[in-house]
C-alpha cells in the first residue's frame, strides 16, 4: 500500500507549483524544508512571500469493506509585505487551488478535498504577515 499522506502531498504541492494564481504571488518558493532567507534569495531572487507545508495528521475512517483515511493538514503563507493585504491574497489563490479540486492519485483515491480554516496573525517578530491555512482530505485506499 502507497502511504495515502505521501501521495496527498506530492500532489497538493505539484499543483500550487502549477497554479497561476498562487505562482503570480509566491514564485517557486513552496517549500516543504523552509531554506533560510538567504538560501531562497539566492535560488528565486527573493525570499517572501512563500508557501509552506505545516503539520498533519492522519485518521483511519474505514467503512464496510473500504479502508479510508481522513487527512488533516494545514499550509502557512507568509509575508513580509505591511500589513497583511498579501498574505491574504496569497493564502486565498492557495485555497482556490486547492478547496474541491479533484486529484487524480497514482494509487489511492481521494474523495474529497476541502479548505476549513485560515487564521490570519502577525508573528512574534511584528515584521511577519503569517496565514495557517487548515484542509481535510478524504481517501480510499487500494
Amino acid at each position: 500500500m502507497t502511504s495515502p499522506s505521501y501521495e496527498l502531498q506530492v500532489a497538493v504541492v505539484t499543483r500550487l507549483k502549477a497554479d497561476p494564481a498562487t505562482i503570480a504571488i509566491a514564485g517557486a518558493r513552496i517549500y516543504d524544508t523552509v531554506p533560510s532567507e538567504a538560501q531562497r534569495t539566492a535560488a528565486t531572487g527573493a525570499a517572501w512571500p512563500y508557501v509552506s507545508l505545516g503539520p498533519s495528521d492522519e485518521n483511519s475512517d474505514d467503512a464496510e469493506c473500504i479502508t479510508g483515511f481522513e487527512i488533516s493538514f494545514q499550509i502557512d503563507c507568509w509575508s513580509r509585505a505591511p500589513g497583511f493585504p498579501e498574505v491574504r491574497r496569497l493564502a486565498d489563490a492557495v485555497r482556490i487551488a486547492l478547496h474541491d479540486y479533484e486529484f487524480a492519485l497514482p494509487v489511492n483515491a481521494l474523495a474529497q478535498l476541502e479548505h476549513r480554516q485560515t487564521r490570519f496573525f502577525r508573528d512574534p517578530d511584528g515584521l511577519t504577515s503569517h496565514a495557517a491555512m487548515t484542509f481535510a482530505a478524504f481517501i480510499e485506499a487500494a
